[in-house]
């Protein structure tokens, strides 16, 4: 009897360790989890952002809520870049000299054949040439894969939710928004499901978003991440 009262007594104690080593290291395994998870899920915003900034600035300042228009346009488009030689001197810039005026100097040369007036200001040194380098090239490390810009790391196939607007401000200017955003339960569903609870409590409590998102179509926020 006294072994089996002994025994009985044992398995409780090894019960309630498991359940108090259960309730320490819970929290912390969650935690884990979710800051390595959300370090990838970032980068993958970021890439979003990055991507969006730069369709906007061949798109008339418009984003686009698509995101094979948006991979489309990583995988082919082409972005201006200025190739400068030379700068202007204090006294060309206080003589009313601009960069603008010294290349339809020199434009008008190259077309005339006649440089007098380009050696004359002294811009002979002076070169602005655009040339036009592939989005892939520009704003991703090499090997990136622009495929990858839709979907969520560890979320088994979940795709980013992503939307635009486009409106006019009081004054009337032109006002585009965008945003990415990816729910709490789509990259940390499968963790503890009490700390999922108690996060998502936490942040709806705050009046924030229950999850990550880099832009914001309610309010201009500069594309910021909410995490930033």
């Amino acid at each position: 009897m006294k072994t089996v009262l002994n025994l009985v007594l044992a398995a409780c104690v090894i019960c309630l360790v498991y359940i108090c080593y259960g309730s320490i290291m819970g929290p912390i395994n969650f935690d884990k989890a979710k800051k390595t998870r959300e370090k990838a899920i970032i980068a993958r915003l970021i890439d979003i952002r990055k991507a969006q900034q730069e369709y906007r600035t061949v798109h008339n300042g418009a984003y686009t809520a698509n995101f094979d228009s948006l991979i489309t346009f990583v995988k082919t488009a082409k972005l201006p870049f200025i190739m400068k030689v030379g700068s202007l001197t204090d006294d060309q810039l206080n003589n009313g000299m601009t960069e603008k005026k010294a290349m339809d100097l020199i434009n008008k040369a190259k077309k005339t054949g006649n440089w007098s007036e380009v050696e004359k200001e002294g811009l002979q040194n002076f070169r602005r040439d655009t040339m036009w380098v592939a989005v892939m090239d520009t704003i991703f490390a090499k090997g990136f894969n622009p495929d990858s810009l839709a979907y969520v790391p560890y979320g088994n196939g979940a795709k980013f939710e992503m939307a635009i607007r486009q409106d006019t401000t009081k004054s009337g200017a032109p006002l585009n928004l965008f945003q990415a955003q990816v729910a709490y339960d789509v990259y940390l569903g499968d963790l503890n499901s009490q700390e999922l609870i108690n996060l998502k409590d936490m942040q709806s409590k705050l009046g924030k978003y229950c999850g990550l998102r880099v832009g914001d179509i309610e309010q201009p926020n500069n594309n910021a991440g909410n995490w930033e």
